[in-house]
């Protein structure tokens, strides 16, 4: 009897998509991508911590430093343990210092915060100190950072892990204490590049 073999099924390489200048696949530019996900509305944090001194036994140098940031990349990871997530720029002031030390605050801004979501998110901004300055804020009892007054919720954490993502960097922190200082106000949003409020 002759021995007849069935061919086998021809291999198909399944090959990654192409790059393009940027790394993203081809196709996707950044304004695409930009444009994209600015359709997702988003809440609006103001990420704080306190810079500690460069020198804390030389009563001469300068004390440490208020810090913060505009974020729109920031929601809960877990309730048991309570962890939250906010995305920062890789380099940016405040990741370089939450790399440094791992105790951070955020606070849920409100409607009529717009003016501190939009003064903490200026480019090119003079120091921190003077943005605080106008600012009514409490001092957190674990952090040590400012809780914005008249936020919808303030939250303090200590990071428990630092994840490098593209051009950013994920913290995730676990939550110490969380607030409801004005809780009944509504909430600032993020929508197509505009700060703006539920209707």
């Amino acid at each position: 009897m002759p021995n007849f073999t069935t061919p086998a099924p021809p291999v198909t390489a399944v090959l990654p998509a192409s790059r393009g200048p940027h790394g993203h696949a081809e196709g996707v530019s950044n304004d695409e991508f930009r444009a994209a996900m600015s359709r997702l509305a988003a809440g609006v944090v103001l990420v704080t911590a306190l810079e500690a001194s460069l020198d804390p036994d030389d009563p001469h140098a300068p004390a440490g430093e208020d810090v913060g940031m505009t974020a729109t990349a920031f929601l809960s990871v877990s309730l048991d343990p309570p962890l939250v997530l906010v995305s920062l720029r890789e380099g940016s002031r405040m990741d370089d210092l939450l790399d440094e030390q791992p105790l951070w605050a955020v606070s849920v801004l409100s409607e009529s915060q717009r003016h501190i979501a939009g003064r903490f998110a200026m480019k090119g901004r003079v120091s921190d100190r003077l943005l605080f300055a106008d600012i009514p804020y409490t001092r957190g009892a674990e952090t040590g950072a400012p809780l914005v007054g008249g936020a919808l919720a303030t939250l303090e954490c200590r990071t428990e892990q630092r994840v490098t993502a593209g051009d950013h960097t994920l913290v995730i922190g676990r939550v110490l204490t969380a607030s409801l200082p004005s809780p009944d106000g509504g909430p600032l949003t993020y929508f197509r590049g505009r700060y703006r409020q539920l209707r």
